[in-house]
């Protein structure tokens, strides 16, 4: 059988850069989540280059539509068009910056195998990052919100009103990671925190996209359920995210 050719191994896709990796002396391994494809890892050739014909559309936190090609290990990027430019923004500003980090590193954790839901993955994390780049709310809360939201759509959707291990109509006032959310007494394993109301009621506005509520939500309520939700993160991802340990988050006391 004939060898396939450059067409018929190459596609289209839109995808959001996640992260880069030098190779080489002049190319550079780029990881994109993808609109179709989910996770691809690919061989942008000449890409360190002064004069790349990528420029920096390939940059961290960029949305691009590239031309792709099936490689052996590897595809090849052929072409990159940019189609948002998130990443020069949010790159300017280090509080949005390191939160665009968290959420690439939990992208990336979330598609690394999973290519059933990357089509919402996709476009969860390109929302999320027009909207840290145009600053619609604090940072953290476009984090924390994005960081339930994506466990969600992978299967993890956490409950904030009902007890989410017996299904006993809230309001409860206990968090388990491990359970899954809020729990009642009876449910509640020793040593379980116990979010403040305001926090509880913050923690759902996040995952509903309840702004209003989240935006008049106020510092304390804002660190402690950040907490809560860096602990349910890694609790399903199984192991800590390093960039949640470069957030800053608002201070208790204005």
């Amino acid at each position: 059988m004939a060898e396939s050719t450059f067409a018929s191994r190459s596609y289209r896709d839109d995808g959001v850069v996640l992260r880069t990796y030098k190779l080489g002396e002049a190319d550079r391994i780029v990881v994109f989540l993808t609109r179709q494809h989910g996770q691809v890892r690919a061989v942008a050739r000449g890409a360190r280059r002064t004069r790349s014909r990528f420029g920096a559309r390939l940059e961290p936190f960029m949305v691009a539509d590239l031309q792709l090609v099936h490689g052996r290990s590897l595809d090849i990027v052929g072409q990159a068009a940019a189609r948002a430019s998130y990443g020069t923004t949010i790159a300017a500003d280090y509080p949005r910056y390191t939160v665009a980090a968290a959420m690439a590193e939990i992208a990336e954790r979330l598609t690394a195998s999973d290519s059933d839901a990357s089509a919402s993955q996709y476009l969860l994390l390109v929302g999320a990052l027009a909207a840290l780049s145009r600053g619609a709310h604090a940072p953290g809360l476009i984090l924390d919100s994005y960081l339930l939201r994506a466990l969600a759509t992978a299967g993890w959707a956490p409950s904030f009103t009902d007890c989410a291990r017996c299904g006993e109509p809230g309001p409860h006032g206990a968090f388990s990671a491990a359970l899954g959310g809020i729990v009642c007494s009876d449910c509640r394993p020793p040593g379980s925190p116990a979010p403040a109301p305001d926090t509880v009621r913050l923690l759902a506005a996040l995952l509903a996209g309840d702004w209003p509520t989240a935006d008049a939500s106020e510092p304390g309520a804002r660190r402690e359920a950040a907490g809560l939700v860096a602990a349910y993160a890694q609790w399903h991802l199984e192991r800590a995210v390093g960039a949640l340990r470069l957030v800053e988050r608002e201070p208790t006391v204005p």
